[in-house]
């Protein structure tokens, strides 16, 4: 079985920082695309940066030039650094990744969820 372990949530003022964390482990043979998604109370999940394998990225127009997202292929991890943190981007913040097993079959996995709260 697979597992993605989130950190680094919680609570921080209009305009501060927070790091994001997340760490695969089990039954892997590769990851391909790791990303971020969140979801806001009454609002549909949306993805807010994606990286592929060979460090490729993109992000979701709301949090480009605030938001990074970066991975390391050998720890199995992905972190998301965000600053310039808005009250919008109050949300519970997922961890997904696309892993393949050693038979070749992919599968889509998720975290458990972290919560971000941006408030004075």
């Amino acid at each position: 079985q697979v597992q993605l372990l989130e950190s680094g949530g919680g609570l921080v003022q209009p305009g501060g920082s927070l790091r994001l964390s997340c760490a695969a482990s089990g039954y892997i043979f590769s990851i391909n695309a790791m990303g971020w998604y969140r979801q806001a109370p009454g609002k549909q999940r949306e993805l807010v940066a994606v990286v592929s394998s060979g460090g490729s990225s993109a992000y979701a127009d709301s949090v480009k030039g605030r938001f990074t997202i970066s991975r390391d292929n050998v720890k199995n991890t992905v972190h998301l650094q965000m600053n310039s943190l808005k009250p919008e981007d109050t949300a519970v913040y997922y961890c997904n990744a696309a892993i393949s097993d050693w038979a070749m079959k992919v599968t889509d996995y998720w975290g458990q969820g972290t919560q971000v709260t941006v408030s004075s």
